[in-house]
């Protein structure tokens, strides 16, 4: 990864789990439903305007109109206001990535209408609108809701900006976006590493490092995320480059052409195939070089190597020639 020196003041979410009663349960469920119904109705009324090519409908136009709802139902005036803004603003973002795909002749993917599995969070966009969290007693306060107890498992750094109620399973997530956190740069490395993900292990490491796979069931979510962000953590702060596979597990077939990743500047992204196959030593391919899932061996010149280390080496390989022949991916 190449690593970036950052300044003071970056905006960090900290994630914490809720512990509602039983009547905080259920009226974070119907806030969950009303914002739902919000953002349904005013995709329909988007695409209503759009078809009958009668006029254009923004967020302002959608914004305003707000207040007369509020008014005319009493049970959506129990929500905050702000938070109502901040899903209309949700639906705006996903007109204004549609119409971003759009003019680039990407697939474009017209928004879609929100089903219950689909619509899991509600976001309150200023700490003291309409919600509050107090750090003394380890609460939060959402409008229509109430205080609501929070297991607070580390120091919240900063100052809080958002507030968002996230649905994870049968569990409430707060997420507390804070801005003016102080960023903490890792000391610089040119050390650099491939990293072949498989089955038997999590991931392998060219150099031969093997991470656990400790295999746990779907339903063990946090404990899966828990092991893969330590993973990562400890690789950045090793690594200086990381190299990994461009694998779309839908379009295996299609092999995807390698690309930088824009998000994360330091993961060089190399094209997957041959990686198992192809001997580091004399570079014959070939795929009866990897018989088993446990050994490579050259049917050409003997080379044998642990089969996952291998492919990771490949990768990384891979990776270096890339960025000698573009430094800029």
């Amino acid at each position: 990864m190449r690593r970036t020196t950052a300044g003071c003041g970056v905006r960090r979410a900290n994630t914490f789990r809720l512990r509602p009663t039983a009547r905080q349960q259920v009226a974070l469920g119907q806030c969950l439903a009303s914002h739902r119904e919000l953002y349904n109705a005013a995709l329909q009324e988007r695409r209503d305007a759009w078809r009958l090519r009668t006029t254009t409908v923004s967020y302002g136009d959608q914004s305003a109109q707000l207040r007369a709802i509020r008014e005319a139902r009493p049970d959506v005036k129990a929500w905050s206001f702000s938070s109502r803004q901040a899903t209309l603003r949700r639906l705006n973002r996903a007109f204004a990535g549609f119409f971003r795909r759009v003019n680039v002749g990407q697939t474009p993917g017209y928004p879609r209408f929100k089903a219950a599995h689909r619509f899991d969070s509600v976001e309150w966009p200023k700490d003291g609108d309409g919600c509050r969290r107090h750090a003394d007693t380890r609460k939060v306060y959402l409008q229509g809701i109430g205080q609501v107890k929070v297991t607070v498992h580390r120091q919240v750094e900063g100052r809080v900006k958002t507030i968002q109620v996230r649905r994870q399973g049968r569990r409430r997530m707060l997420i507390l976006s804070c801005d003016g956190v102080t960023a903490r740069p890792l000391e610089p490395t040119q050390a650099a590493v491939g990293i072949d993900v498989g089955i038997a292990s999590f991931a392998t490491t060219s150099d031969g490092q093997q991470l656990r796979n400790p295999r746990w069931a779907r339903v063990a979510a946090n404990q899966r995320r828990n092991v893969h962000h330590h993973a990562a953590r400890a690789l950045v702060g090793d690594y200086g480059l990381l190299v990994v596979e461009d694998l779309k597990i839908r379009n295996m077939m299609r092999r995807p052409a390698p690309r930088p990743d824009p998000d994360h500047p330091g993961w060089a992204r190399v094209d997957a195939r041959h990686t198992p196959d192809r001997c580091g030593a004399c570079g014959h391919t070939a795929k009866e070089n990897r018989a088993g899932q446990a050994v490579f061996a050259c049917r050409r010149c003997g080379h044998t190597r642990n089969a996952d280390e291998h492919a990771a080496g490949n990768i990384l390989r891979a990776g270096l020639a890339r960025l000698a022949a573009d430094p800029a991916a």
